[in-house]
Formats: structure tokens, sequence, C-alpha cells
């Protein structure tokens, strides 16, 4: 599968809204990815996103195999380090976590992709990630040793943004965490998108489908659930 970047900026000239599900593989089985997958299969979905801050396990592959030949849908790494970088899936979110100060997050862990990536077929697409305080510690905050942005100050998350836009990245993420009490507000998302040129990104803290719908009416371009299906399968039966 290839040009997913090509395809999400056609998506936004279109004004056609994409919708992201992350599937942690340190919580999920095969087993249990068969039975998220067959759900996905069944939901408004365009992506699946596949990654997580803690993961280290060894089903990586299978995982992301099992879910590309169930649903047919575009896979891509949301990686949180290195090891976590898996051929199976069609592309990876480059991230640079651009709010927080700590080089390993900022540029260490490329560098040492490097060699993986390189050998690879994925699609690479950089991506500057924003934490964004979602109410609650998140294990992004924990692992990555950095503090999220304070979610009332928009000055600061859109200069991060229009920064990141500047040095090339292709995507900005807004990241409240998974769990996250609130996501990031919807005043934050309206004011970022008007102000960059390339496709937003949100997730963390989205629990409903009318939560969903209104992050998108202001201005994301592409939305991410990961908590809310995980813990109920039948979240979209509800709409």
């Amino acid at each position: 599968m290839q040009n997913l970047y090509q395809n999400i900026l056609q998506a936004k000239k279109n004004c056609q809204k994409l919708l992201a599900i992350l599937i942690d593989p340190e919580k999920v089985s095969i087993e249990k990815a068969i039975v998220l997958s067959n759900k996905i299969k069944e939901s408004p979905a365009t992506h699946i996103f596949v990654g997580g801050s803690t993961f280290s396990g060894t089903h990586l592959d299978e995982l992301i195999s099992v879910i590309k030949t169930i649903t047919q849908l575009p896979v891509l790494i949301f990686p949180g380090h290195p090891y976590q970088i898996s051929n199976a899936a069609d592309g990876i979110l480059f991230l640079s976590l651009l709010s927080g100060r700590n080089p390993e997050y900022l540029i260490e862990h490329h560098i040492n992709s490097v060699e993986v990536l390189e050998r690879s077929d994925l699609e690479i697409i950089p991506t500057g990630y924003l934490l964004i305080d979602g109410g609650i510690e998140t294990a992004v905050q924990r692992v990555s040793q950095t503090q999220p942005i304070d979610r009332n100050n928009m000055e600061l998350v859109y200069k991060t943004a229009k920064a990141g836009e500047f040095l090339g990245k292709k995507l900005i993420y807004l990241e409240a965490g998974s769990g996250a009490n609130q996501h990031v507000s919807l005043e934050m998302i309206r004011f970022v998108s008007q102000n960059i040129q390339i496709p937003l990104i949100v997730g963390g803290g989205i629990r409903t489908i009318g939560m969903i719908k209104a992050v998108q009416n202001a201005g994301a371009d592409l939305v991410v659930i990961g908590t809310a299906f995980e813990k109920d399968t039948n979240f979209f039966d509800y709409d």
C-alpha cells in the first residue's frame, strides 16, 4: 500500500474527515486482535495505528499481519521506541516529541532506527508530536520524561506546531494521552488547524462518537481513538 501521505493530503483537500483506531500491542493479544479487527472492519475507521509507549513484546509482526488480513485498512506504526518498527505495516509516523526537550524523543531514537527503516518498505511520514495536558499523568509523559503543554497555553501550542511545519514535518499530532480525562480543547484544535497548512491529527481522551464529530468539526483532519474502542468494541454501534 503506497502513497499514504498523499491520500491524507487529498482527503484534507476534499474535506474528508479520517478516523484511526489505535491498537496498543502491549494490551492486545493475537486472539483479541482478531476480535478487534472484525469490529474495526464494520466501523467507519479509515486507518489503524499500532504502537504504545511501553510495548517490548515479540508479536508485533504477527499482530499487524492479522489486522491487515482482516480489515484491509492501511496500518501505520505509532512507535514509542525503535524496537516497535515492523515491516508488516504500511507506514510509520516518524514522531518527534516537539513539546518536550528530551533529546531521545527529539532525534536520538530516530538515529537509532535508521538502519531498520532503510531495510524496510515502510512509508515514512515525519510527524510533529505535541503532548497536551489531559488532566492526568499519561504513559507518554512518564516514559518520555517530558511535561505536557498546559491545555490553556494556546500560543505555545500554535508556535510549536508551526515550528514543526517550518521544520518540514508533514503532519502535526496533538495528543492528550491515552485515557486522558480531557481531550484537546476544541478552541485549541480550531486555532492550530486554521494556522497550519499541513494535516492535523488529534487523539487522547475522545470517548464518544459525539466527541469524534466535535473534534473533526473543530478542524482535526484525522481523529484517533484507542482506549474507548478497546474497552467497548461495540463503540460504533451506538451512533
